[in-house]
C-alpha cells in the first residue's frame, strides 16, 4: 500500500526552525518527476510551498524563498523541508504530495508558529 507520512511538525517561536520529513512506502520517490510540499493555513486555501524535480531542480513560493529548503534522500525514500526564520504566517498543516492532484498525499503535519 502506498503511503506518504509527514512528520516533524510542532510548536515553534517566531524566528525558529523545524525540519519536516515525508517518508514514502509502497513507491519510490525517485521514480516521480516531482515531489512537493503544500500547506493549508486555518480557514485558507491549500497552497504550494516548494517542489523538487527528478533532476534536482527546486523552486519555492515567494513567501518562503530564502527561508525554506526542500531536499531528498533517495536511500531513505524521504523528502525533507527545512524551515528557518519561521513567521506567524507559516502556521499551517503541511502536506507532502507526488503524482499530481489525484496522486498521493500524506495525512499532514501541524506547524504552529507562536510566541
Amino acid at each position: 500500500q502506498v503511503q506518504l507520512v509527514e512528520s516533524g511538525g510542532g510548536l515553534v517561536q517566531p524566528g525558529g526552525s523545524l525540519r519536516l520529513s515525508c517518508a514514502a512506502s509502497g513507491i519510490a520517490l525517485d521514480s516521480y518527476a516531482m515531489v512537493g510540499w503544500y500547506r493549508q493555513p486555518p480557514g485558507k486555501q491549500r497552497e504550494l510551498v516548494a517542489r523538487i524535480f527528478s533532476g534536482g531542480y527546486t523552486n519555492y513560493a515567494d513567501s518562503v524563498k530564502g527561508r525554506f529548503t526542500i531536499s531528498r534522500d533517495n536511500a531513505k525514500n524521504t523528502v525533507y523541508l527545512q524551515m528557518n526564520s519561521l513567521k506567524l504566517e507559516d502556521t499551517a498543516v503541511y502536506y507532502c504530495n507526488t503524482g499530481g492532484f489525484s496522486g498521493y498525499w500524506g495525512q499532514g503535519t501541524q506547524v504552529t508558529v507562536s510566541s
